[in-house]
């Protein structure tokens, strides 16, 4: 299947796919698009990803901002798009549990023919029940989101990559 040049090329294999070897094949995508895929990135990333409490959520996104900055010091943009896209999940799933609890949106099971997509697909949503800790992570995620999606240098970087590749 062909995907749009500026989509999120899910057809690829990351499982074997190390896109600091191969560049060229990274989209940036919309939102967190592959932000659990892209290799090596992914692993370099995850293990920070953290936001139970706003304290785990400030260390977290903290530790996540400055690889952001790491990876922007060796002009490396994927680095630094992935690194925006967990800050932007942090915000994203903290921001989902302040919501739910459970971290459910929806009553019951996605349909069978609906795996991997989003949205309710006919389900009821479930009633929100704010919890005011996961609100402060959610929040402290996003002050360090907005600061990466922001950075003038990044802002740039995306432009040239966007035009170069997509």
């Amino acid at each position: 299947m062909a995907t749009p040049d500026r989509a999120f090329n899910y057809n690829l294999d990351y499982r074997t796919l190390n896109l600091r070897e191969q560049p060229e094949l990274y989209r940036v995508g919309k939102g967190e698009m592959g932000v659990l895929l892209v290799q090596p990135y992914k692993s370099e990333i995850l293990p920070y990803w953290r936001f139970k409490t706003p304290e785990i959520a400030r260390e977290s996104s903290e530790k996540i901002y400055r690889l952001f900055l790491d990876y922007k010091q060796n002009n490396d943009f994927i680095g630094m798009d992935m690194a925006r896209k967990f800050l932007q999940m942090g915000y994203t799933r903290s921001r989902r549990y302040a919501n739910h609890s459970t971290g459910q949106k929806y009553d019951g099971p996605v349909p069978d023919d609906q795996k991997g997509r989003s949205g309710a697909h006919g389900r009821n949503q479930l009633p929100r029940q704010e919890d005011p800790v996961k609100a402060e992570s959610a929040r402290i995620f996003y002050g360090k989101y907005l600061e990466a999606r922001e950075d003038e240098e990044y802002k740039k970087l995306k432009k040239e990559w966007q035009q170069r590749y997509g």
